[in-house]
């Protein structure tokens, strides 16, 4: 693989609890939502599990995920072709955080901010929605 050798640690504060911060990071619907843009498999379960694949592309670099493991509060996936290496997503009540390390020619850290960011966002979203939904019943 081209490229060099990136680490990356970010840590933001989301005002969700874990359960939905869960819930937006494992339900498969969900996370086609924010992580954009991604390409899930046609014959994807729900929620991801254990060795499920899927693409996401930046421009023309197509990224493969491959997820190693979902422990309490915690998903693991391997990436390959744009990117060698990993991704994992830690979270808890009020905050997420997401490391990187990998090889690659593309700016893993600019990468990483505006993912995390549009995460933050798509919570944000959800939450207001159900607020509002709430107040209307």
């Amino acid at each position: 693989m081209l490229g060099k050798f990136q680490s990356s640690q970010l840590r933001i504060e989301i005002k969700a609890s874990e359960k939905i911060l869960a819930q937006s990071l494992l339900n498969t619907e969900e996370l086609s939502k924010w992580f954009f843009p991604l390409k899930l498999e046609k014959k994807i379960s729900k929620n991801l599990t254990t060795g499920i694949k899927f693409k996401s592309y930046v421009g023309f670099v197509e990224i493969n995920h491959e997820v190693q493991s979902i422990e309490n509060n915690c998903l693991r996936l391997i990436l390959s072709k744009g990117i060698d290496g990993y991704q994992e997503w830690c979270w808890g009540d009020g905050w997420v955080q997401s490391t990187l390390e990998g090889v690659s020619l593309l700016p893993l850290n600019l990468g990483q901010t505006l993912n995390l960011l549009r995460f933050r966002e798509y919570v944000a979203m959800k939450l207001k929605s159900s607020e509002n939904s709430n107040k209307n019943n």
